[in-house]
């Protein structure tokens, strides 16, 4: 992958002063929360599109968080990106991101997918879908969310620990649309449907349903889809067995969260960066993202692999991915309240 400099937080942080020494004349420092090895295909296109090197440095969310803080106005930091509206939330309440304004990110992304005062901007979609078991659930009993939480369904559902980001802004989007008391209550409803304690991460949940543990569980549509293309056919027998759906098409549409990126505070390279978030909304650059890790693009009519594509138009809820963020803080909190673990 030379020339591109590639660091890890860890490796980074031995060393003294910038994690880029070695410059080049056009540059961006990106910081990534993202690990997917198709991401680098992004950097390549956009390096032959512009002639702009991105120095590429990769962490943990928070890790990345601490580190801009640690380096100060003297941060080589250009762009963050990470995944999840609350994450990046916690990075704007930090004071991670500047504002942006730019024609090109206003037209091609929808407004649902922009923070409103451009601070930062969602790039990849991530549907948080239903898995059951066919053999025993009619997906006509569950066709939402709020489905999960009745009690025909005891002792049937998988999900997560409350720690999970992708759990929390899902109850974020329940705030917001029933407040945050009937939340708390779908809360409880799901901690008394439980088939056993949180453990493990998305992959675990479906994982479960197909071994028969529970019938019903919540998962990012891209771990489904990674399990149907994987090349062990150990892994694609556990998709065979389940099946997947998109809740609450008769309301409000299917909870989305986002891969989202924004210019960092003090960035060096301010102009390279904005180039960079605006690389990220062209249609190449969608098209990577939705074959790399069968994301949805953000943006209509963008090629998707064969898997998202038999899946058909389906209603996603357009709620500001950034209010996500903003009902963080009490989701934690009901979640502690319910004994969520």
């Amino acid at each position: 992958m030379n020339p591109r400099h590639r660091l890890t937080v860890p490796f980074a942080a031995v060393l003294a002063g910038s994690a880029f020494a070695a410059s080049a004349a056009e540059e961006v420092n990106l910081y990534s929360a993202r690990h997917y090895d198709s991401d680098e295909a992004l950097y390549q296109a956009f390096t032959e599109q512009t002639g702009i090197e991105v120095n590429l440095l990769e962490g943990e969310s928070d890790q990345l968080i601490e580190r801009i803080q640690r380096e100060g106005v003297a941060s080589p930091a250009d762009v963050m990106i990470t995944v999840d509206a609350g994450r990046l939330w916690r990075a704007e309440q930090d004071g991670i991101f500047q504002s942006v304004e730019s024609d090109v990110l206003d037209e091609r992304l929808p407004e649902a997918m922009r923070h409103p005062e451009g601070k930062w901007f969602g790039f990849s979609q991530r549907v948080r879908a239903i898995v059951y078991n066919p053999e025993n659930i009619d997906p006509s009993e569950i066709t939402s969310y709020e489905d999960l939480a009745d009690p025909r369904f005891e002792g049937e559902v998988c999900i997560r620990s409350s720690n999970n980001i992708y759990n929390q802004s899902l109850l974020a989007s329940m705030i917001e649309h029933h407040g945050a008391e009937a939340a708390e209550e779908w809360a409880q409803g799901i901690v008394d449907n439980m088939a056993r304690d949180p453990e493990g991460g998305d992959t675990d949940q479906i994982k479960a349903v197909a071994a028969g543990e529970c019938d019903l569980a919540v998962a990012n549509h891209y771990y489904y889809v990674r399990l149907l293309e994987s090349e062990d056919a150990a892994e694609r027998e556990v998709a065979e067995k389940v099946d997947i759906l998109f809740p609450n098409q008769d309301d409000r549409g299917t909870h989305v969260n986002v891969g989202g990126a924004g210019v960092v505070e003090g960035a060096p390279n301010r102009e390279n960066a904005i180039r960079f978030l605006e690389f990220l909304a062209s249609d190449e650059a969608q098209e990577i993202f939705a074959a790399g890790n069968y994301e949805f693009p953000v943006v209509e009519g963008v090629k998707m692999s064969e898997t998202l594509e038999s899946w058909g138009e389906f209603k996603k809820d357009d709620l500001n991915v950034s209010i996500l963020g903003e009902n963080n803080p009490e989701a934690i909190r009901i979640f502690d309240r319910v004994g969520w673990r």
